[in-house]
């Protein structure tokens, strides 16, 4: 392990678990827990600007219905998750950080079946600057595609935000870096594309932005936000299946996901793009909006 990495398991700071606040190295679980052994684990990324959760009405909503989504309910009210958040990134000093509500099944059962098991819930919160470097953001990062394709929602609850259904991301993202690229695309099942390992893609081309329908993979508090910055531009979005053949047609491409925030792509595979005047404005745009600073339209 590199000298500059700092454990999770070993940093200073309280957490959020369980409905009170714990010192940071206390936060711990037994390693016979059902989320560690078959996945039952939902989660949120959030970000914090200036002390303030970003949107972060709506990734509790996300957080509470992931839960749903995966057969049990979390035992907090929404108004105890939004202050856990905002008093675990206020406990630990934080203005701009990362935070991460997390439930899963405890320990109680270990086999498929699980129904009895208590459902635990943590808010964590650390500092994370931009996932790729804000100086060469404009550069584009580079993204392989990935073996990997995106289940249908017949085989996976690909609306809730599952830990198990990022399984393949990890190994998406592994592969791509041992090759030097930054992240993987990844298609669907069926073929179209869907969406980076863990952020949502946007493609330019004539100046409409197309976007590619979210109904097997998640349709991001992010994305959603980048659609409503650029239609409050009047630029056209068009939500739809895009075909791997038709990557080459476009001339700009972006990802966008809570820890990727905005950022501009100059490869995928064997195409190249040119980050331009509309990248830089919706990275522009959404850096101003998550800091309450943007302009408000007449």
């Amino acid at each position: 392990m590199s000298a500059a990495i700092i454990p999770f398991d070993d940093r200073d700071g309280v957490i959020w678990f369980d409905g009170k606040l714990v010192p940071w190295r206390d936060a711990k679980i037994h390693c016979l827990t059902h989320g560690l052994h078959y996945g039952s684990c939902v989660f949120e990324g959030e970000r914090a600007y200036g002390g303030k959760i970003y949107k972060s009405e709506a990734h509790t909503d996300r957080f509470f219905k992931s839960g749903e989504l995966m057969g049990f309910r979390i035992p907090y009210s929404r108004e105890q998750i939004l202050a856990a958040k905002a008093d675990v990134v206020a406990q630990n000093g934080f203005s701009d950080a990362y935070i991460r509500p997390v439930a899963w099944r405890g320990s109680e059962m270990m086999a498929v079946s699980a129904q009895h098991s208590t459902i635990h819930v943590a808010v964590a919160a650390w500092l994370w600057p931009s996932m790729f470097d804000p100086a060469t953001k404009m550069k584009g990062i580079k993204l392989d595609v990935s073996d990997w394709k995106r289940p249908s929602p017949e085989s996976a609850p690909c609306h809730a935000k599952a830990a198990g259904l990022y399984m393949i991301c990890t190994l998406s993202k592994h592969a791509a870096e041992a090759k030097g690229y930054q992240d993987a695309l990844m298609y669907d099942y069926r073929g179209y594309v869907a969406e980076a390992t863990g952020a949502n893609m946007f493609f330019i081309r004539d100046g409409k932005i197309h976007t590619p329908t979210p109904d097997c993979f998640l349709n991001g508090i992010t994305r959603q936000s980048v659609i409503d910055l650029a239609r409050a531009r009047q630029i056209e979005v068009i939500e739809r299946h895009i075909m791997p053949d038709e990557l080459g047609s476009f001339t700009e491409a972006f990802l966008c996901g809570t820890g990727a925030e905005v950022t501009p792509i100059s490869e995928i595979g064997p195409h190249r793009y040119t980050p331009a005047a509309l990248s830089r404005t919706l990275m522009d745009d959404y850096a101003a909006e998550v800091r309450g600073t943007r302009a408000k339209a007449a």
